[in-house]
């Protein structure tokens, strides 16, 4: 199952030390391929969005998707569309970085003495 959703906005609120500006709480949901899809799998995992599915935490717990929280800070006088723009441009990179990351390519590779098999996890 792809991400329903891409990106979303889980609070906002002016920091603590600049009550001029507003900070975006934020959560990403990027798409795992599917040869990693076990790797990012545990049965314990869930949304920090109270308004994700049953589907969606599944997605999450089998590794299909995954989720990165994180926040922005708005400078005074920045539009919406400038807010969007710059939440777009981190889903976008966050979602190039888990398609292109994978440590575990040769992971579970094995040899027997005579020869090696190797694995391509993807």
């Amino acid at each position: 199952m792809a991400a329903r959703l891409k990106i979303i906005i889980l609070a906002q609120g002016p920091p603590p030390d600049a009550p001029s500006r507003a900070v975006y709480f934020y959560a990403l949901w990027a798409d795992v391929p599917a040869a990693r899809q076990i790797r990012y799998a545990d049965a314990t995992k869930t949304s920090q969005w109270k308004n994700a599915t049953a589907a969606d935490v599944q997605a999450l717990q089998q590794g299909q998707v995954v989720e990165s929280v994180d926040s922005i800070n708005v400078p005074p006088g920045q539009t919406n569309a400038q807010v969007q723009a710059a939440l777009v441009q981190r889903w976008q990179e966050y979602q190039a970085y888990i398609t292109n990351y994978n440590p575990w390519q040769r992971t579970d590779s094995t040899w027997d003495g005579t020869a090696w098999t190797f694995t391509n996890n993807g």
